[in-house]
């Protein structure tokens, strides 16, 4: 392993993440011929076939696995190094890697948007899932920075609150239950429920309630999109509990009514979460104060423009 450079190091990974020597060539801008041989460098120097093939296609044996987690560190650091420098040098730059709960994707980009009026030196490489991928990404280190409503119990992690984040039950202002005065959980029982997927924390929170109630969820859509849900239950085809922030203009223009369930709102936070054990680099310290300092303003700036924009309709 003496020998390996950097860039040999560079393909092998991108050859792993992509399963193919030719995507990874065409994300490093360079010939597939060129991973091969660079790759074939690295299995003589070690010793061991790093990839099984089949086709096209490749997948790391197990002397690959281990040695891409070992890779991923080493580039990791070389990067968060290249940032501390830039630092001292006073450079406001670098790249800032951010994961975040789809139900965030309402929020955080406007809170982005501001960072980077403040930070324009800073590219952000922003990704998108449910709570389990989120914390998983964060876990081997291809995101440092986690924005979700309840930070992974049982993680290595820093989780800091910046906004609150309620949830509500929604349907269809023509639902049979639109027009209650008020309900309780029970209440639910038969009900046809929109729930997202397995993993998600809507799910988790909608699972929870059923099993408190003492009822069985009927579940009459399940998707891993908010946008679908609310489709769903704008269409009337059953209730759905989701975050403010997915439906804060769909309630404003009345296309959605929250439900008068006993219990509800469910107040919860929003967190942005990194790794307690690998220090931050200066963009993503920066971006981590900056949701502290200005997540919930921005968060209510938001929940106003809405309100104008139903009042306006």
């Amino acid at each position: 392993m003496r020998n390996v450079t950097v860039r040999q190091l560079q393909m092998f990974v991108q050859a792993a993440e992509a399963g193919s020597f030719t995507r990874a060539a065409e994300k490093l801008r360079v010939s597939p011929a060129a991973v091969s041989f660079q790759i074939k460098q690295v299995e003589d120097g070690t010793g061991f076939a790093l990839f099984e093939r089949i086709g096209k296609k490749v997948t790391p044996t197990e002397a690959g696995r281990a040695l891409l987690l070992h890779a991923r560190v080493v580039l990791q650091a070389l990067h968060d190094a290249d940032q501390a420098l830039m630092a001292l040098r006073g450079v406001v730059g670098g790249h800032a890697k951010v994961g975040a709960v789809s139900t965030a994707k309402y929020i955080v980009p406007h809170i982005m948007a501001r960072f980077q009026k403040l930070y324009p030196g800073v590219a952000i490489d922003l990704r998108f899932g449910n709570r389990r991928q989120i914390a998983s990404s964060l876990a081997r280190g291809e995101i440092e920075l986690a924005v979700m409503g309840r930070p992974p119990e049982e993680a290595d992690v820093n989780a800091h609150p910046f906004a609150s984040h309620p949830s509500l039950l929604v349907a269809s202002p023509t639902h049979p239950l639109a027009g209650a005065p008020a309900l309780v959980p029970q209440d639910l029982a038969g009900v046809a429920l929109l729930a997202r997927e397995e993993g998600s924390g809507t799910r988790l929170l909608m699972e929870q309630l059923c099993a408190d109630a003492g009822i069985t969820a009927r579940i009459a859509l399940t998707t891993d999109s908010n946008e679908t849900i609310k489709q769903a239950a704008m269409a009337g085809m059953g209730i759905a509990l989701l975050s403010q922030h997915t439906v804060g203009l769909e309630l404003a223009l009345r296309l959605l009514k929250t439900l008068p369930m006993e219990g509800f709102p469910v107040m919860r936070s929003w967190f942005v979460v990194h790794r307690r054990a690998m220090p931050l680099m200066p963009a993503h310290a920066r971006l981590n104060a900056f949701f502290a300092e200005h997540g919930q303003a921005i968060i209510d700036e938001l929940e106003c423009s809405y309100q104008r924009a139903g009042v306006m309709g």
